[in-house]
């Protein structure tokens, strides 16, 4: 990974622009060499996110596979995402924040109660926004279909015994990551509405999608 990366593409020159609301999930289709950008609107906002081959959806974003290609378990500029074939998905092509998360999972109503108390279990997680998007969109893909996904800004230090820490963020208002996509992919996204750790400051925000096509670059 080369680090802390600018982006030459112009805001105004994009294809496609969606905010995405704090809580809030998304859906769509990012066909082979455009680009997608996730923007940090306000800061200190995690991005819990997870990328299909949009031709065959059992293909999708690994974890494992991107952790043991890269040799690292935190994601940034020059990254590539890898599939559970093996393949690159996309690739992270600029990145003003430096740091991602690809372990620490999502958060569902049984991971708050677990991890706060038992009165959590109702709050809304990022499993039920995954759930709430791919049924409005009603593609085939199901439950079963959530894997390990991507936290972007989210920061996960693992401490010296092997364990998880959810620390407070180091992204900021403005702060973006960059991808540009290895073939055809359904990105799904939830604007994370956790409320019980520093992930999103203890006040989740939204967030922007931006699209450039090939013929922009």
């Amino acid at each position: 990974m080369t680090g802390l990366t600018e982006s030459t593409f112009d805001p105004a020159q994009a294809v496609f622009r969606e905010t995405v609301p704090a809580g809030e999930p998304f859906i769509r289709v990012v066909k082979k060499g455009e680009v997608f950008r996730i923007l940090d609107l306000e800061g200190n906002q995690a991005v819990d996110t997870l990328f299909y081959n949009a031709e065959n959806p059992d293909e999708r974003y690994s974890a494992t596979n991107t952790i043991s290609s890269q040799g690292n378990i935190y994601l940034s500029t020059g990254t590539r995402l890898i599939s559970s074939d093996g393949n690159a998905m996309l690739t992270i092509t600029a990145d003003t924040c430096g740091r991602h998360d690809t372990i620490g999972g999502a958060c569902s109503a049984e991971s708050n109660t677990v991890r706060y108390a038992l009165e959590k279990r109702h709050m809304h997680s990022c499993r039920d926004s995954f759930l709430m998007a791919l049924a409005r969109w009603d593609n085939g893909l199901s439950k079963r279909d959530l894997s390990s996904n991507i936290n972007f800004f989210m920061n996960v230090p693992v401490t010296p015994d092997g364990k998880l820490d959810f620390a407070d963020g180091i992204s900021d208002a403005g702060r973006y990551v960059e991808m540009k996509a290895e073939m055809d992919v359904i990105v799904l996204i939830s604007n994370c509405p956790q409320l019980n750790n520093p992930c999103n400051a203890y006040n989740p925000t939204p967030v922007e999608v931006l699209v450039w096509d090939a013929a922009s670059q």
